[in-house]
């Protein structure tokens, strides 16, 4: 009998450290400024770098994202918009 190799795989975990939440944000928005509080407080705890981009300097991000702001990125990828979950966000970067 041929030996089977597993047909599921985990995904490798990625420690906190090595992720990346970018919040994608406008100047005088308050959801924004809502956002940035949720990232700062999660990504404090866990130890998650973040960054925060201006929506008016990048015209790609603008074409993208303008009616969604804010729009927060987990390693690049879209986690949510307008508003953030503090466990959804958490969750994410810990599974």
């Amino acid at each position: 009998m041929a030996c089977m190799s597993p047909i599921f795989r985990r995904k490798q975990a990625v420690a906190p450290e090595d992720r990346l939440v970018t919040l994608i944000r406008k100047p005088g928005c308050h959801l924004c400024d809502d956002a940035q509080f949720v990232i700062e407080k999660v990504c404090g705890d866990l130890g998650v770098p973040w960054e925060r981009k201006d929506i008016e300097q990048d015209p790609q991000l603008h074409d993208q994202y303008w009616e969604q702001i804010p729009v927060v990125l987990v390693d690049g990828e879209q986690h949510t918009f307008w508003r953030v979950d503090e466990q959804r966000l958490r969750k994410a970067l810990t599974d």
